[in-house]
């Protein structure tokens, strides 16, 4: 089949007047208007009546035919359009230069208005080959920047691993020591209270036996007192007779 050419065509020969795109599965009408099959229903349920969105002529079928010639030229144009050089979407001539000012590819056309009046062009290859030179170098800086940030990040870890061991190896260090320490002030603590009990038992022996010998002259002076009380009870001859000052 020989190839179409699409030449004298644009994209708004190919578009639904309704949704502006290219024709989805397009009926044909009555009053030969196509549309979308779906923007249709869409349109008719809005309005609330079956008519044509172009012209509003009545339309007395609920379901038309597929216009099966514009499915398939719509589906060769954006075929075409897909394997097409861009060109410029004010002028439809083939993109040519690159304007520097704007940063923008341009026509002959455009070149030449006045809308890039005393602009710098460059030919396409020539600036594609100019950027790509550019890009090419910020890549080299950001792939040598990239590498550092990669060194830096495994430099990181590996510090982050050793403060991780280190805290490690001193909490083991810090258990160590203070058992060492718990241990000696457990000896430390049962030889002061050894200390304490031997000096509280010394202690308590001495005045146990000063208690006891208190004890023993209270009980003699006791009795004296009692002898004393009982001459003193005694008739005069009697207690004259008692010797009280030798007691």
């Amino acid at each position: 089949m020989e190839k179409m050419a699409f030449g004298s065509f644009s994209e708004d020969d190919f578009s639904c007047p309704v949704c502006c795109e290219i024709f989805k599965d397009p009926v044909l009408l009555t009053c030969s208007h196509s549309i979308c099959a779906g923007c249709l229903q869409r349109f008719w349920e809005t309005k609330g009546s079956r008519e044509c969105p172009v012209c509003r002529t009545q339309c007395s079928k609920e379901m038309y035919p597929l216009n099966l010639v514009l499915k398939n030229l719509c589906e060769v144009f954006q075929q075409e359009s897909s394997h097409r050089e861009p060109v410029c979407s004010q002028h439809h001539s083939k993109l040519k230069l690159f304007c520097e000012d704007d940063k923008q590819l341009v026509c002959l056309v455009c070149r030449d208005s006045k809308l890039h009046k005393k602009h710098k062009f460059s030919p396409i290859s020539e600036a594609a080959l100019e950027h790509k030179v550019e890009l090419t170098i910020l890549l080299k800086t950001f792939e040598e920047k990239l590498e550092t940030f990669n060194k830096v990040k495994i430099l990181y870890n590996k510090t982050a691993q050793h403060i991780k061991v280190q805290a490690q190896h001193s909490e083991r260090q810090i258990k160590e020591e203070f058992e060492k320490l718990h241990q000696c002030l457990q000896k430390e603590e049962a030889a002061r209270v050894a200390a304490v009990k031997k000096d509280e038992k010394q202690k308590s022996q001495m005045m146990k036996e000063k208690i006891e010998k208190m004890s023993r002259e209270i009980s003699s002076l006791s009795d004296t007192i009692r002898a004393i009380e009982e001459d003193m009870g005694a008739a005069d001859i009697t207690f004259l007779q008692v010797d009280v000052f030798h007691l």
